[in-house]
């Protein structure tokens, strides 16, 4: 039964992921994702498997067994199990935390109780994202059960209280420690921020030192979701040590929660921000109250840092490929942008790039992925740090005596010895106090999807790491297969594709190059259709304008004509033009559009027909637009319109023939 479950799983896995299918927090990503989750907490259980790799190492198996009937799946077997083992590690840490939080929930129910509090059920989701199906299936293990009507009641309040509380972050604003605040920090001797855990910590316990309302400090904030959802402020609270990230140097802030370490109180953090090195934390108490002196846990959101980590990489390996791809010395940083979807990268450059040089930095950037370069980080004096030859720097930026310098792939201790060795400049050496990764393998993909000119002399690169890569990726062979389906296209269906893919082309953020090649073929079709498109309805315009001549010709005592035509509306007003010129003749063109949806039709009536008063286009017309439906408009001379009534077009020629021969008679 065990080895069935652990088959069913990781095949379901495999053919989604290969299927474009990607883990995440919504959507069927977050199908995939706690598939995956169910799996490997049950492979742990009946296995006793290390998390990490275990679905990994199944997938060789399942393409070995499935591969020929399902060939896709053999396509990408080597990004489905990156993206298996980056989940399972993922959620290995996960796991032990929420086995762990679960355990003292249940220890804490009064004695005999076997109903788990569906609020404490909740609180382990929305404050530690222990899965809600994890949560179920451990209690039915412990012979247990969830409160339901509980957990859904706290999970509908709190989806309430979030649409309420949209504009909280924006709130945030306003809570800002201005001179006066600092002053009376200062005047209370409130210490600095002790902020060096930011860099390796995921969770600190911590204090608090104060609470900030945007007006005034305050000894308490008791107002919370909990207790008052309908005015809940935004404040600000003042730790004596922190691990959360305060937005600068282009990155951005770090979000989370201080938890009391009794559990009795939660404190969302929206915004972090740093103040004369008081870091202010902003946001709003969701349970519980806060106040001087709180012993907290502060947790920032790791599925928010982890992907500004990588972003905050990847933008010094781009300033680096950069410099070696372009051959430039007038290339320096103008400014940056980190957050978690993606990175903005502005540079003194004073050409375009071609696209040819955007790929090549591309491939620059993943090789230092592929080598999986350590990234080296260390506080340096200032004027030791400048003699480091290569050393990046912003333009005009102000650094701190000691500051921290970051190298990708070079060990500070070793450059420290003989700094102005030529040899540096080789490597990826940078001032910065931000976040990163521990080695440039970490980033997974870089993509460069943007690239651009901001001002004379500037340019700019967008790019993605990570997951937004990979999507990027997904995405560019998705659209690759339908710009090669073209060739197997051809008539409206071809027109019908070729609209919808440039609309397609032009939004998807895909890679600069990968889009440039795509934009290739597709213009080299789009192309070869406008060029026999044009031919064809050439071609069809004088087959039709010669039927119709042919009959006239043919028939020169008969008056009136009704033809049906295989051409465009547009061809239909040429071919008329003949019979309105002859003065002497009455005709009706009906023709149905090449998208098979409408029917266009016109009808010309010679001056001397029209002179004897019996036969009138817009009389005619409207006979033909009962049959084919739509709307018609014109004069007595001429008239044309357009219906929708495909299958009615005979009937329709047979009404214009019976309507002029009742008008002659």
């Amino acid at each position: 039964m065990a080895y069935r479950v652990i088959a069913d799983h990781i095949r379901t896995l495999t053919f989604a992921i290969a299927d474009a299918g990607v883990p995440s927090n919504e959507g069927r990503g977050y199908v995939l994702r706690r598939i995956l989750r169910r799996g490997a907490r049950y492979a742990r259980r009946k296995f006793s498997v290390e998390l990490g790799s275990f679905f990994a190492q199944l997938v060789d198996t399942v393409v070995d067994q499935m591969g020929d009937m399902f060939p896709e799946i053999r396509k990408n077997t080597d990004l489905i199990k990156e993206i298996l083992c980056e989940e399972e590690v993922s959620f290995a840490r996960t796991l032990d935390r929420g086995e762990r939080l679960f355990e003292q929930t249940v220890a804490k129910m009064p004695a005999g109780s076997t109903v788990i509090p569906g609020a404490s059920v909740w609180r382990l989701y929305d404050t530690f994202g222990f899965p809600v199906d994890l949560t179920r299936i451990m209690a039915e293990e412990a012979g247990l059960s969830v409160d339901e009507d509980e957990f859904n009641r706290e999970q509908e309040r709190a989806r309430e209280l979030s649409r309420k509380k949209k504009g909280s972050a924006l709130g945030a604003d306003n809570v800002v420690l201005d001179v006066h605040a600092i002053a009376h920090l200062n005047k209370q001797q409130v210490p600095k921020t002790d902020d060096e855990p930011k860099y390796n910590a995921r969770t600190v316990e911590a204090r608090v030192l104060a609470v900030f309302t945007g007006d005034k400090f305050v000894d308490e904030e008791v107002r919370s979701i909990a207790s008052n959802p309908d005015d809940v402020p935004v404040v600000g609270v003042l730790l004596d040590r922190t691990n959360f990230y305060a937005e600068q140097g282009g990155q951005e802030y770090d979000t989370g929660s201080l938890v009391s370490l009794d559990g009795n109180s939660e404190f969302t953090v929206e915004n972090v921000q740093v103040y004369g090195g008081f870091v202010l934390h902003t946001g709003f108490l969701k349970y519980g109250s806060l106040k001087i002196g709180d012993a907290v846990e502060a947790q920032y959101d790791v599925l928010r840092r982890l992907p500004i980590r990588n972003n905050h990489s990847a933008t010094h390996v781009l300033n680096f490929a950069l410099r070696k791809v372009l051959q430039s010395e007038e290339i320096d940083q103008r400014g940056s942008l980190v957050a978690p979807d993606r990175l903005r990268f502005d540079f003194s450059y004073s050409k375009a790039i071609r696209p040819e040089e955007v790929r090549d930095i591309d491939a620059l950037c993943n090789k230092a992925i592929d080598e999986n370069l350590r990234v080296f980080a260390k506080e340096v004096p200032l004027a030791d740090a400048h003699q480091i030859a290569g050393l990046r720097a912003v333009f005009g930026e102000v650094y701190p005596d000691p500051v921290r310098v970051v190298s990708i792939g070079a060990d500070i201790e070793e450059v420290l010895k003989v700094p102005q060795d030529a040899r540096w400049a080789n490597y990826s050496i940078e001032f910065c106090g931000g976040t990163h990764v521990a080695g440039t393998a970490d980033m997974k993909q870089f993509v460069i999807v943007e690239e651009s000119s901001t001002a004379k002399g500037i340019r700019r690169i967008v790019a993605v790491t990570g997951e937004e890569a990979l999507k990027a990726q997904l995405l560019q062979r998705s659209l690759a297969a339908e710009v090669k389906s073209l060739h197997s296209q051809q008539g409206a269906q071809l027109d019908a594709e070729i609209k919808r893919l440039a609309i397609e082309l032009d939004q998807a953020v895909i890679g600069v190059y990968d889009k440039h090649v795509l934009r290739q073929e597709f213009e080299s079709v789009r192309k070869a259709f406008i060029e026999a498109d044009k031919a064809a309805k050439a071609q069809a315009l004088k087959q039709a304008t010669e039927q119709v001549q042919q009959a006239v010709e043919q028939n020169p005592d008969q008056e009136v004509f009704v033809f049906k035509l295989a051409v465009s509306g547009k061809a239909m007003v040429q071919v008329a033009k003949y019979i309105k010129d002859l003065k002497t003749k009455a005709a009706y063109f009906i023709a149905v559009d090449e998208s098979g949806a409408k029917v266009a039709h016109q009808c010309v009536v010679g001056k001397e027909v029209l002179a004897r008063g019996q036969l009138k286009a817009n009389e005619w017309a409207e006979a033909v637009s009962q049959v084919v439906g739509g709307k018609c408009g014109g004069k007595g001379e001429s008239a044309q319109g357009s219906g929708t009534e495909v299958a009615r077009v005979d009937e329709a020629v047979q009404v214009a023939k019976d309507f002029a021969q009742t008008k002659q008679a």
